[in-house]
């Protein structure tokens, strides 16, 4: 529906609503033949996109009929159209060198499926292989996946892929399809090769909070007398400073008290613009102008000072927790935080 490579924001919101009027079925036979990114941006349109007016329906079909109508195939097969007028207009021999070169572009399925994998999972694949072959292959991705990559591989290998990037002067067909071939088998394992996103601190911390305080601090007891830093990052990790959100009017008031106004600017400069209002709502009207203010003139922060004031916020929270002044409910019979 845009021109070009890139969807501007209205293109993005016709093809949106013109994808939607089509039904589910038709919808899915577009989105077969979409890049991953124009997949997750118009999934995300898609996604966000209420209620379209009448008018703007009839205005979105219209301009894909003059769109539809100004394209026509003109060739059933265009490979072996090329191949074809090639051979004719060269001879079999020059036409042969410039063929491969020319539709290359086409035998690339197995790297072409990197580009809808995450990038942890690429720098996995890609690990221990020549930097000359991971050079290849990311120059066929998007830049930016590609740079996500290269960040998640040891100093020595990203400096000796870039280099490589650097001076490659294009491949070889015949090198292309060998390439090709091989991610295409690595691939087909793909699925044993991609760790699932189980586990973990974070993991352990929710689990832990769905059981009561008698439990958590038994757990936490025990894990403590082992490795005192992972009970730390477990505790971290059951109330993080966004879950101020679910704290009810009263809590985040009783807080409110104990908080330096100085600490309360640092610790607000990092937080969701959902937990900036909740505690702003909370505060009398002078108080909270003061703060919007203070918020404003800041300058920017170091993330470090940000986390610090955080977590001694969450301190405060744990404190008032265990005074009963703050509950969340949990699991169990306990209340907790």
């Amino acid at each position: 529906m845009a021109s070009g490579g890139s969807m501007d924001e209205k293109g993005l919101e016709d093809a949106a609503i013109l994808l939607m009027s089509l039904g589910e079925e038709e919808a899915a036979e577009v989105f077969k033949h979409l890049g991953p990114k124009e997949v997750q941006r118009l999934g995300e349109t898609i996604a966000r996109m209420k209620s379209v007016t009448r008018e703007r329906l009839e205005t979105v079909i219209n301009k894909f009929d003059t769109v539809a109508q100004d394209h026509n195939m003109l060739v059933n097969d265009t490979d072996e159209y090329v191949k074809s007028v090639l051979r004719k207009a060269l001879g079999e021999d020059k036409a042969n060198l410039l063929i491969d070169r020319i539709l290359q572009g086409s035998d690339v399925t197995g790297i072409e499926s990197l580009k809808w994998m995450d990038a942890a999972s690429v720098a996995e694949l890609l690990r221990n292989e020549h930097p000359q072959i991971v050079a290849a292959i990311i120059v066929h991705l998007e830049n930016d996946q590609a740079a996500d990559i290269l960040k998640l591989l040891t100093e020595r290998q990203r400096n000796e892929v870039l280099v490589r990037v650097a001076t490659l002067d294009g491949i070889q067909p015949t090198a292309l399809k060998d390439l090709n071939e091989v991610m295409s088998k690595v691939l087909a394992g793909g699925d044993r090769m991609k760790k699932a996103n189980l586990g973990g601190v974070k993991s352990a911390a929710e689990i832990l909070n769905m059981l009561g305080s008698a439990i958590e601090t038994s757990v936490l007891d025990f894990v403590r007398e082992n490795d005192n830093d992972l009970a730390q990052k477990i505790m971290d990790n059951m109330f993080t400073f966004d879950d101020l959100t679910n704290l009810d009017d009263k809590g985040i008031q009783a807080l409110m008290k104990e908080v330096q106004s100085e600490s309360l600017v640092i610790a607000l400069k990092g937080a969701t613009p959902e937990l900036r209002e909740k505690i702003l709502k909370n505060m009398s009207s002078r108080a909270a102008e003061t703060l919007r203010e203070d918020l404003e003139s800041r300058g920017p922060v170091r993330l470090s000072e940000v986390e610090a004031e955080q977590k001694e916020m969450l301190k405060i929270v744990r404190r008032l927790a265990d005074e009963g002044q703050i509950m969340l409910s949990g699991g169990g019979d306990e209340q907790f935080v």
